[in-house]
């Protein structure tokens, strides 16, 4: 199976197309914002350097957060366009997934957590055991809240809210260990998590977590006759 990846959900945009277990292209470029602007050249550039170009593909698999609420508009706009264009199926794959995924494969009898630095102390957070069963479903929480949910460890971490949520963690005694503290999952573990996914289930659809930031002007609306 070929699958494109594409992330926009972060502080990265990104793409690769993945056959099987081989990558054939990939570019990521580290972004705040642009987005927007950034995507579909990049989609191109990767695109270009795949045999059979969009029409080789079968399956399209986005990051649908939490994470930027207008990046992963960005993002899955740009994946639901491509996929009805070629008449494949589109997943969507969490970033908290996409964090965990390379933790679960190194096997180990640590329990593993994704920790996404939400700001303000805050993070979107998530805990499973080596196995691969839940601790904390995928929740946004603060750091002080993240660290009392999971109990005494040992604990292997990922995510942007890595180095927070490991400090917080030491400072309960707690081992902590630091695998990863990217600002954005590697985008060829989303490609693979796409290739895994169920097209009827694995929706792509946000996944928010919290909130908007922005809350309406309620005393500048105008009433309506």
């Amino acid at each position: 199976m070929r699958v494109l990846g594409i992330d926009t959900a972060l502080g990265a945009c990104s793409a690769c197309v993945l056959d099987g277990s081989a990558v054939l292209a990939e570019e990521t470029m580290v972004l705040a914002r642009g987005h927007a602007e950034a995507l579909l050249p990049l989609v191109e550039r990767v695109m270009a350097a795949v045999p059979g170009g969009f029409d080789s593909l079968d399956r399209v698999a986005v990051t649908v957060g939490p994470g930027s609420f207008t990046g992963l508009r960005v993002g899955i706009s740009a994946a639901r366009a491509i996929g009805l264009a070629a008449g494949v199926p589109v997943v969507g794959v969490t970033t908290l997934s996409a964090f965990l995924a390379p933790l679960v494969a190194a096997g180990g009898n640590r329990l593993n957590a994704a920790a996404i630095d939400a700001r303000h102390g805050h993070l979107f957070f998530q805990c499973i055991a080596a196995g691969g069963r839940t601790i904390v479903p995928a929740r946004h929480v603060s750091v002080r809240d993240a660290a009392r949910v999971i109990g005494s460890g040992p604990m292997t971490i990922a995510g942007s809210g890595a180095a927070i949520l490991g400090h917080e963690l030491r400072n309960l005694g707690v081992d902590a260990k630091i695998a990863d503290a990217e600002i954005a999952p590697h985008i060829a573990w989303v490609a693979r998590l796409g290739m895994a996914a169920d097209p009827a289930t694995a929706l792509p659809k946000p996944v928010y977590l919290r909130a908007p930031d922005a809350k309406p002007q309620e005393h500048m609306r105008i009433p309506r006759r």
